[in-house]
């Protein structure tokens, strides 16, 4: 797993919880990577639609608009 626990837990706190879990942070883990690596396939097709390796900001904010989250 590419995110480690100790930012995940920060995020879940930041969001308001007292208290969590273990089990909690590493399946919002799963979550957020599944999530990061179907975003960035979509900003990839972005960048090679316009003949680029290069992924900017906009293909991620496209990518982000196109999945709708």
């Amino acid at each position: 797993m590419a995110l480690s626990s100790p930012p995940i837990e920060r995020l879940i706190r930041k969001g308001g919880a007292e208290r969590v879990s273990r089990r909690a942070a590493t399946k919002l883990a799963e979550v957020l990577e599944e999530y990061g690596t179907e975003l960035s396939r979509k900003a990839i097709e972005f960048a090679h639609q316009e003949n680029r390796k290069t992924i900017r900001k906009e293909d991620i904010r496209k990518a982000v608009k196109e999945l709708s989250w």
